[in-house]
């Protein structure tokens, strides 16, 4: 944890009850006790420091003393993802809020097996466990905007062309496609990223008949939760 932050509701005046996560961090992790000191943030807000106002067993009161530095801007990014497996999105939901993505759409696609919508990774509270701690490790504090689509055709028709607006459009997949290459334009990217296996080819020229243009990261064929951060840093 690099950053505590804080729920706006946590805040009552210059006070703020931690949580029991952050209570048992700040006391068995960090290793902190009364008066000792500690960056803090506001959910979707500024950065500042506080101190430990008082520790009364496991129960931790902090003080904020100042919220006066600006978070580290989000990326110009909407990555749209076909729904990992359960056991990858916990990390890529860390991943993608450490690194500063403003928006994540969830996609169905044919590799995707329907049941992992019904994950419970997929909660509300889980998603924004994950997010929250990928903030505290990035030290940010703008929380990542999550939607799910769960049926393929809709969205392409429906909901893409919108979403996508005034955004240069890519997507990234395995074949004889340019490189991925730093991004240098004023205007946000859409990048879309197929699920363990990949988009099929008909998926793809989906993408592409909406003004998606193919790019490829190599002949090495990377997991989903390796080529997102790969992706976000040749990009940016």
């Amino acid at each position: 944890m690099n950053l505590l932050i804080l729920q706006p509701g946590q805040l009552k005046g210059a006070l703020a009850h931690l949580s029991p996560r952050q209570s048992n961090h700040v006391l068995k992790i960090l290793r902190l006790n009364t008066g000792d000191s500690l960056q803090v943030g506001i959910l979707n807000g500024m950065i500042g420091n506080a101190h430990i106002a008082s520790v009364d067993g496991e129960n931790v009161i902090i003080e904020v003393d100042m919220l006066n530095q600006i978070p580290p801007p989000a990326l110009p990014l909407s990555i749209i993802l076909g729904l990992p497996r359960p056991q990858m999105i916990k990390r890529i939901l860390q991943t993608i809020a450490t690194m500063g993505v403003a928006e994540l759409h969830l996609i169905q696609s044919s590799r995707v097996e329907k049941s992992f919508w019904q994950s419970p990774c997929l909660h509300e509270q889980a998603i924004q466990d994950q997010l929250l701690l990928g903030l505290e490790q990035g030290k940010a504090t703008q929380l990542p905007k999550v939607h799910f689509h769960q049926r393929f055709r809709p969205f392409i028709e429906d909901e893409l062309e919108s979403l996508s607006a005034g955004a240069k459009k890519i997507i990234a997949h395995p074949g004889d496609y340019p490189f991925c290459t730093p991004h240098t334009e004023e205007r946000k990217i859409c990048l879309a990223i197929g699920p363990e296996g990949g988009f099929l080819q008909q998926e793809v020229e989906r993408f592409v008949e909406c003004g998606f243009a193919p790019i490829q990261l190599g002949e090495r064929i990377l997991k989903v939760e390796t080529a997102i951060p790969v992706l976000i840093g040749k990009l940016f």
